[in-house]
């Protein structure tokens, strides 16, 4: 049997027999077509195969990277900076996101391949730790606080458009059945590498003095930033189509009846986006309120609250082993109603008892519920996400989880203010069971 390969229908490799083989001087085009859908539809699986494998690269360095976040903080306080200036930290990309996230949805949702914004973002993000460290070793120390807050303030815009396209190009990557696969592999890189990572940062930091020792630290976590991007544009999705209702022009009222008739037709989107706001609200706002319960009223030392901690994260680790698992035999909508029933539990236990090792073990317990929160909220909202209207839906999504962010914790701290600590523990885990009972009702 002779034959050749043609690489020049679709730009894809065709193998042409010779007919005599077959006793015809013809192939049927049938048999054609068929070659060509084999081969097809191997490339396609190769395709997916090599990015999972890119995912997971830019995952590594995106998380050395990513080791640096939580000492950025403790590096401004170290310098003097007030209260105000190190909450700027936590507020600005809230307020940023929610400002520009539906804009820049509708921008990522007009461009027709979303990698290359995707991997600049991320890109521009980590570099900022690095113009943090090389301005910190050039500038009067009396200006690197406003120049880090500079830094970070620019910061913001790309991270606005990396929350966007992140779940876009992860959806268009994993496919409707390979999200939990996809994320929980990336995420249990995170969880390892930043666990090796702060061990041994926290052990070598102290070598050189302050503040030249964290400059340093920006300089090299930041490199995982390039190898980040130089595999996460090797990643290939199908190019995008924007949708009429999107690319079209027009003024601000006019575009807002377009996104209020467009969700009008999804309505599954619309329900599942409001319960996860809700819940989300509920999480967000026992954040500031935790920390000050373990040291006021628990009266823990740094090393107990570094093991709660440690504790959660170890165990949240195991949760992204085992609930893809459980979601296969069991389906999405058990592991959704698990897992916020078991991180309901978390502030009350915690409200319960005021020994350090109880509360240990309880963010543990939490933790492995956390893991599998994060996988299923992920998936479950783009099973509701047309793939039309991707980054516009995202964005949508988006934006309310912003508003949770900025406004959830000072809810929390005016609670506890007025109630005390464990007063709102419980008023936070009451909260939850509210979105708990909001999720036993089925998406329309």
């Amino acid at each position: 049997m002779s034959h050749t390969i043609d690489k020049n229908f679709c730009s894809m490799p065709l193998v042409r027999l010779n007919g005599s083989y077959f006793g015809h001087d013809l192939i049927p085009r049938a048999g054609i077509i068929i070659l060509y859908m084999v081969h097809t539809s191997e490339d396609e699986r190769q395709i997916q195969k090599r990015n999972f494998r890119y995912v997971q690269i830019d995952a590594v360095g995106v998380s050395i990277s990513n080791v640096a976040t939580p000492f950025l903080p403790v590096f401004l306080t170290r310098l003097g900076a007030t209260n105000f200036q190190v909450g700027l930290l936590t507020s600005m990309p809230g307020v940023t996101g929610l400002l520009l996230a539906i804009f820049v949805g509708r921008f990522l949702q007009t461009r027709k391949n979303i990698v290359p914004w995707y991997s600049l973002s991320r890109l521009l993000v980590i570099l900022c730790f690095a113009l943090t460290g090389i301005l910190t070793l050039l500038i009067p120390s009396e200006y690197v606080i406003l120049a880090t807050l500079v830094i970070w303030a620019f910061a913001t815009l790309p991270q606005t458009a990396l929350a966007v396209a992140f779940s876009v190009v992860m959806n268009a990557v994993a496919g409707p059945e390979g999200r939990y696969a996809l994320l929980s592999r990336r995420w249990t890189i995170f969880g390892l590498t930043g666990v090796v990572g702060t061990f041994i940062v926290t052990r070598v930091i102290d070598l050189i003095s302050f503040p030249t020792n964290y400059a340093i630290m920006f300089l090299v976590l930041s490199l995982g930033g390039f190898l980040s991007f130089y595999f996460s544009r090797k990643i290939q999705v199908s190019d995008q189509v924007p949708p009429p209702s999107i690319s079209k022009k027009g003024s601000w009222r006019e575009n807002l009846q377009n996104y209020l008739a467009l969700l009008k037709k999804y309505p599954a989107f619309v329900s599942f986006a409001w319960k996860r706001f809700v819940y989300y609200s509920a999480l967000v706002l026992g954040l500031p309120i935790m920390p000050l319960y373990l040291v006021r009223d628990v009266g823990a030392t740094d090393s107990q609250i570094g093991a709660v901690s440690m504790a959660m994260t170890l165990v949240m680790l195991v949760g992204y082993f085992v609930w893809p698992r459980v979601s296969r035999r069991r389906g999405g909508r058990f592991v959704l109603l698990a897992t916020t029933f078991g991180m309901m539990l978390y502030p009350a236990l915690a409200a319960s008892t005021t020994q350090i090792e109880l509360i240990i073990f309880f963010a543990g317990f939490a933790g492995f519920f956390q893991g599998g929160l994060d996988l299923v909220f992920f998936d479950e909202l783009m099973k509701t996400v047309p793939a039309e209207y991707g980054a516009t839906f995202v964005a949508l999504a988006q934006s309310m989880q912003y508003i949770s962010t900025i406004f959830a914790p000072l809810l929390g701290t005016w609670i506890a203010g007025h109630i005390g600590l464990d007063g709102a523990l419980w008023f936070c885990a009451g909260f939850r069971l509210v979105g708990y009972l909001l999720f036993l009702k089925k998406d329309g």
